[in-house]
């Protein structure tokens, strides 16, 4: 499939991502990951005029002329402007599923890295746990800070009981 196709391509179910002429699926989350993530998205948008940046939530994004990622929540300094940015957001948040593979998910994380994004959180619903990815890999973290923005997710916040 060409990117053009895959542009203007609406998938049954989840979006898919593009991957040098692959289109490839992403799990499906369950009820949890999907609070998570509302979770996450939820307390950002609040945030979003006092703090000016921008949140958005399974949006296509441009990695490179032939790859096209969609993390579960992305955080950009200000309204990207395009429906599919090609610039990298502040922040790129992954909520895992049941069924993610930590090696394909680190293989994202990195692309993040390279792509330029600055910070790169992964929460694990499951396991209730959070992480940031660096150039020095994964690394478990008690809680989601943005300092520039003087932003912290905690985990009491994001894991609630339901």
């Amino acid at each position: 499939m060409s990117v053009e196709e895959y542009l203007h391509t609406t998938f049954d179910g989840a979006d898919r991502e593009y991957l040098d002429g692959e289109v490839v699926e992403r799990n499906m989350g369950n009820k949890t990951h999907g609070r998570v993530q509302l979770s996450i998205a939820y307390r950002l948008k609040q945030l979003e005029a006092t703090k000016g940046f921008y949140v958005v939530v399974e949006v296509r994004q441009q990695v490179s002329s032939t790859r096209y990622r969609i993390p579960d929540v992305a955080i950009f300094p200000r309204d990207p402007g395009d429906e599919v940015p090609s610039t990298p957001p502040l922040a790129a948040i992954e909520v895992l599923s049941p069924d993610d593979r930590i090696g394909y998910m680190t293989d994202k994380l990195e692309e993040y890295i390279h792509w330029g994004v600055r910070h790169i959180w992964l929460a694990d619903p499951e396991r209730r746990k959070f992480f940031v990815y660096d150039a020095t890999g994964l690394h478990e973290v008690s809680e989601l800070t943005l300092p520039e923005y003087a932003v912290t997710l905690t985990k009491a916040a994001i894991f609630e009981k339901e």
